[in-house]
């Protein structure tokens, strides 16, 4: 009877110990959102390769039709990526099988009757990195509309298509989930607010509007623009767009929604979308793209044009810009990539690709130094090193810290505006034309 005891308890432990095997592995195969499972991009994922190229240590490269600016997202053997007509008639998701670099499924989730077709250049009309869980993709395409897929079927699940707003430049913040809500943001020339919906109907839990006094006229002036008129009429409220993506943090034990918008960054509950706090944004205070990080019970983030980086104190309430900003700094501070935080130390790039390295603590300087390019992707950061993707195919990677140093410059044919992806130790690059399976083969693989 000991015996069968014994034999049973150890049938219980290899369970849990498969269970347990198997969540790690899926865990190390997930990059489910914009800069990862953290949205910070930081990965614990070691053994990544450090020196690649178009041959070298590609397991797979794999065509994504048409133009499309969003990042991939991996959930266990599947990577997915959006994409659209050039002239935004049609949009898509694509589904490529992690292993084969095979396309599994490519839908096109909706038609568009009237897309914007203003600065081409600028932006794609799928430029939201989609949101990935346990059998569901979540695709946005800002006003255009938000999809949730079935990913074992491809089946669309629901759809909304009557959030509306003006981007003019198109869309770019990604959603975001906590729990059973999924967060869009809208912040166009015309309106703009976040929506909470139901990830599970796509029905309005509640919406928000920004409320923000703005002086347009004003800024214009104390830039030494005196044609205001001129400049409002070519560009009408461009005071009033940006293209954040937000970020859920946990301060003394409750959770707050910070979003970054045009001209102010506002701190909501995320239950409800009360307003918590808010910081106003200096100057050009407008078209933000930098998704905030949380990191030593301090919120950063950046505020578009005018390259301001502050590192905020999230106690407050109300309007806190002139009692709770602990620091802030211009120099070197980029309009579009992220910024990323290892340990106490802030590495960034800016977009004429100068990287630097400030104290987290105090916005103290520490290094900079120059890769070259431009940059309009986030970097990424695993096992003690950087990786910066750049506009001109150049892939940068330094040691993550207090003195710059240089380990390799990767080149390849595309240009990177999307931001890498880590499976494991794979790394998923997407250029403009193609999707890269980069990772350094086994040596069994090269015995045979």
């Amino acid at each position: 009877m000991k015996h069968i005891h014994t034999i049973i308890l150890t049938i219980i432990f290899l369970g849990v110990f498969v269970l347990s095997y198997a969540q790690d592995e899926m865990k190390e195969n997930y990059w489910n959102q914009f800069r990862g499972p953290n949205g910070d991009g930081t990965v614990t994922s070691i053994n990544l390769p450090i020196e690649f190229n178009e041959t070298k240590n590609v397991r797979w490269k794999t065509p994504i039709h048409n133009k499309g600016y969003s990042s991939p997202v991996v959930w266990g053997n599947q990577i997915w990526v959006t994409t659209a007509r050039e002239d935004g008639s049609e949009l898509f998701a694509v589904c490529v099988d992690l292993n084969s670099g095979d396309i599994i499924y490519d839908i096109k989730v909706f038609d568009v009757l009237k897309p914007q077709l203003e600065h081409p250049d600028l932006n794609s009309h799928a430029s939201p990195t989609p949101i990935v869980e346990d059998g569901r993709i979540y695709v946005h395409y800002g006003t255009y509309g938000t999809a949730c897929l079935d990913t074992k079927t491809g089946d669309k699940l629901w759809e909304r298509r009557n959030l509306k707003c003006d981007h003019r430049v198109r869309p770019a913040s990604s959603p975001i989930i906590d729990g059973e809500t999924i967060f869009l943001t809208f912040d166009g020339v015309d309106v703009q607010f976040i929506a909470a919906l139901n990830k599970n109907t796509g029905d309005t839990l509640w919406l928000e509007h920004r409320k923000v006094d703005s002086d347009f006229e004003a800024v214009l002036r104390a830039k030494g623009i005196t044609d205001t008129e001129k400049t409002k009429k070519e560009k009408p409220n461009d005071n009033r767009k940006s293209y954040a993506t937000p970020a859920i943090i946990t301060y003394n034990g409750k959770k707050q929604l910070v979003s970054p918008a045009a001209e102010v960054t506002i701190s909501y509950d995320p239950k409800t979308g009360d307003e918590l706090w808010r910081i106003r944004h200096e100057g050009w205070g407008w078209n933000v793209a930098c998704r905030p990080i949380f990191a030593h019970n301090l919120v950063y983030f950046t505020t578009g044009i005018e390259k301001r980086l502050v590192a905020v104190d999230p106690s407050g309430t109300g309007d806190i810009t002139d009692t709770h900003i602990v620091w802030s700094i211009r120099k070197g501070v980029p309009e579009i990539p992220s910024p990323l935080i290892v340990n106490d130390l802030m590495f960034m790039v800016n977009e004429s690709g100068v990287a630097s390295c400030v104290d987290a603590k105090n916005g103290n300087p520490i290094w900079k130094g120059r890769l070259g390019g431009k940059y309009w992707a986030s970097p990424l950061y695993a096992d003690g090193k950087i990786y910066f993707f750049s506009m001109d195919g150049r892939v940068s990677v330094i040691s993550a810290g207090r003195k710059f140093k240089l380990l390799a410059q990767n080149e390849f044919d595309g240009e990177f505006i999307a931001s890498g992806a880590v499976a494991g130790n794979t790394l998923i690059l997407r250029s403009l034309t193609h999707l890269y399976c980069i990772e350094e083969p086994n040596p069994s693989e090269i015995e045979e």
